[in-house]
């Protein structure tokens, strides 16, 4: 009488190790291919990486470029010189909270069920959604370029300014991560939301994007010291319009590999376990 051996089911982790890089890369691909149709056929999804850094551009140079470009000694022009650099800090953090909200939607609408049945490399399925976010940030840092130079800003370095998008392409990744896991982990977008604008004003205003710290009361600068949001400014303005980078750059750098590290597992390991 003969005996079959039943092979257990692979565990989704186990599954995934089975897969070879140039499987993950093919994998990736496909998954990036898929999300820009989806944008080609929802091209409402690019209103926030279209309008948003027209809006605060214009918003803040002519709102507050004069009253802060007086205190800068320059008037609006040198305001100018001062916010748009630090505007690209900005725009990594409200692209990055994008991902987590329409990470958070593709669950609800089942789109990511089907994919973690799929013999596809789970987490590709993360990567080809922070490759598809990186090109919509490039989008829009370009975008706020364009309204920048046109409000009067001055490119004195054009290699500064590549060195500058760069790093804030890599500090915008590392934050994707971390909405990635706010995306699996709460019910909804809308709650996705909410808790990035709680943690995004705070960063955001609590820096040296849009005005010099030194008129900040002591408490709060010591909150801007150690705000990576204010290094990546401080980094992007020194690159493009001149001054002392390389503290600053080492610091995003820094912070960039340690959100990376931390939560790109963390991001992962959700995904493969979320019920």
């Amino acid at each position: 009488m003969s005996s079959t051996t039943l092979t257990p089911p692979l565990h989704q982790g186990e599954a995934d190790a089975r897969i070879g890089l140039r499987d993950h890369v093919r994998h990736t691909s496909a998954l990036v291919r898929r999300n820009l149709l989806w944008i080609r056929q929802d091209p409402e999804s690019m209103f926030d990486a279209i309008l948003m850094p027209i809006v605060f551009t214009l918003l803040f140079v002519y709102v507050f470029g004069g009253s802060i470009g007086q205190a800068l000694g320059g008037g609006q022009d040198a305001y100018v010189q001062y916010v748009v650099p630090g505007m690209m800090a900005m725009m990594s953090m409200n692209i990055a909270m994008a991902v987590g909200t329409g990470f958070n939607q593709d669950f609800q609408n089942g789109i990511m069920d089907r994919f973690r049945t799929l013999p596809i490399g789970q987490g590709s399925v993360l990567f080809a959604k922070i490759v598809v976010e990186l090109m919509r940030l490039l989008i829009a840092t370009t975008i706020m370029m364009i309204v920048g130079v046109l409000v009067g800003f001055d490119i004195t370095s054009w290699g500064g300014l590549l060195g500058a998008v760069g790093l804030s392409a890599l500090f915008g990744m590392s934050i994707m991560w971390i909405f990635l896991v706010l995306g699996v982990t709460m019910k909804s977008a809308q709650s996705v939301q909410a808790m990035g604008f709680l943690v995004l004003m705070p960063l955001q205003f609590g820096s040296s994007i849009f005005a010099p710290t030194q008129s900040m009361p002591g408490w709060l600068q010591a909150f801007t010291d150690y705000n990576p949001l204010s290094s990546l400014a401080d980094s992007a303005r020194g690159l493009m319009v001149g001054g002392p980078v390389a503290h600053d750059i080492w610091v995003t750098v820094g912070w960039s590999a340690l959100l990376t590290l931390v939560m790109a597992p963390i991001a992962i390991h959700k995904f493969r376990t979320k019920s």
